[in-house]
């Protein structure tokens, strides 16, 4: 088949794909994303862990498919946000970490990093600003922390979602006050609550299609649960690093949250006409879990910092207990949930993803290889995944995967760490001086990627900057 043949049968079938979806629903299919707070990769029993539970996903990961190499755009919270909902990368957005850059000792920082950005635009067009074009009503549930009120920038209602990165006054259990979620009487958790919310939007959507935007607070520090829960998993034999039962107990509320969302959706007879997005916005928290067999952890751009669970499930389209081994990222969202409701982007607004809607009814269906990105100009203090005598998670860094190849550039030194995940998922041995001819490619690649962006590199000395001894 010629090439122009190719592209012409690929349009088709996107069509035919559309179409027959719109058959099979009547209307635009609603959209449920549940997206997670710190939860790392390896920390849900599908994925093999014996001290975690979670039956929910587990059933959702049987009846639709699982991604196995899914990615957040930054390794931590509120970047990862602003790239799902913006659906372009960190230097597009300025938002590139949480609040300051400048974190750690000031003598311990050789370069001086970003301006960061702690809020995303109102003039950026968001996920439910072009959800809400067709038609969609739209909510967000817990943790939105790109600004003061999710309002503005496209959801109808907003429970619980602030400028906030972790529950505020009393944590996880009430007396708590968060917009339109206050509880004054004790013996409430908060998990319980906003799922509450949640039910209550879906039963009262009607014959409107939904966007759901559930972004529980959980599994984020602090560690609080339900005692209940937390005796349950209480001397029970740990796996993989896996022993934290206060972890554990959180873990169990937040997938009752999926659990009680599913059996609504059911109740109210829209399951069969629902996309659910089942994913987590960064990497574990090392201080939380252990993220084996990636390394790293929250806050690093190896793998244990941005691998994260994904399951997505479209009744009639997804096939049931299916995986896809092609390389996701949360830039794709955009695109992705435009396809799904039948849009094209509002504007002139760049998006750097790409719709995976094809791989949902065939994971190898025929996809062009490309470039992921990942650009993080600041630093994060020290955290139990570092290592001994490291003052920082994370000096100012950026990351390209492509294929098989993933390559690491430091900017404090120029140090370049090129891996090969098919043969090491736990990145363990640096190929860089091994196979020069692939690093100076990948290097090429991430340098002009940052050059286009735009993306702020840190090259100015640090002054109060005072040399760590070996």
């Amino acid at each position: 088949m010629t090439t122009q043949r190719r592209i012409l049968f690929l349009v088709l079938c996107a069509c035919l794909f559309f179409h027959s979806c719109q058959d099979v629903f009547g209307r635009r299919p609603n959209i449920v994303l549940f997206n997670v707070d710190d939860l790392g990769w390896s920390d849900l029993s599908y994925q093999g862990s014996l001290f975690y539970e979670s039956p929910n996903v587990d059933a959702l990961s049987r009846a639709g498919m699982v991604f196995d190499n899914a990615y957040a755009c930054a390794p931590n919270c509120a970047p990862s946000r602003a790239c799902l909902m913006s659906g372009m990368y960190t230097p597009r957005h300025g938002v590139y970490t949480v609040g300051s850059a400048q974190r750690g000792r000031s003598a311990d920082r050789r370069l001086i990093p970003v301006v960061n950005e702690t809020v995303l635009a109102d003039s950026i067009v968001t996920i439910p600003e072009q959800l809400k074009r067709a038609g969609y009503r739209t909510g967000h549930f817990g943790k939105w922390h790109l600004g003061a009120d999710p309002r503005t920038q496209g959801m109808d209602v907003n429970i619980a979602g602030r400028e906030w990165g972790s529950p505020s006054g009393g944590g996880y259990h009430s007396p708590f006050s968060f917009p339109n979620c206050k509880e004054s009487k004790s013996g409430v958790y908060l998990t319980d609550r906003i799922s509450e919310e949640a039910v209550k939007f879906i039963e009262s959507s009607g014959n409107k299609p939904f966007f759901l935007y559930l972004a529980h607070y959980s599994v984020h520090t602090p560690l609080q649960a339900k005692q209940e829960y937390v005796s349950r998993y209480t001397g029970k034999k740990p796996d993989r690093g896996h022993a934290n039962a206060k972890y554990a107990a959180m873990i169990q509320s937040m997938d009752e949250s999926l659990g009680r969302v599913i059996q609504t959706l059911r109740q109210q007879r829209v399951y069969d006409d629902t996309v659910i997005i089942f994913i987590s916005d960064n990497g574990g928290h090392s201080g939380a879990t252990n993220n084996r067999p990636l390394r790293g952890s929250k806050g690093m751009l190896y793998e244990g910092g941005i691998r994260v669970p994904m399951i997505v499930s479209w009744p009639g389209i997804t096939t049931a207990g299916s995986r896809c081994a092609t390389p996701v990222i949360g830039v794709d969202f955009m695109p992705t949930l435009l396809e799904i409701a039948g849009l094209k982007p509002k504007g002139g607004q760049v998006m750097d993803g790409k719709s995976i809607v094809p791989l949902f009814s065939n994971p190898n269906v025929e996809w062009p290889e490309r470039s992921i990105y990942w650009h993080f100009p600041a630093y994060l203090e020290k955290s139990g995944g570092a290592g001994k005598g490291v003052p920082f998670r994370t000096t100012p860094a950026s990351a390209v995967r492509r294929g098989d190849w993933k390559m690491i550039h430091f900017y404090e030194d120029g140090r370049q760490e090129l891996y090969n995940l098919r043969n090491d998922l736990s990145e363990r041995e640096d190929l860089f001086a091994k196979r020069p001819e692939i690093a100076r490619q990948m290097s090429e690649d991430l340098v002009g990627w940052v050059k286009d962006t735009g993306g702020f590199i840190p090259t100015v000395a640090n002054p109060d900057f005072r040399e760590r001894n070996p």
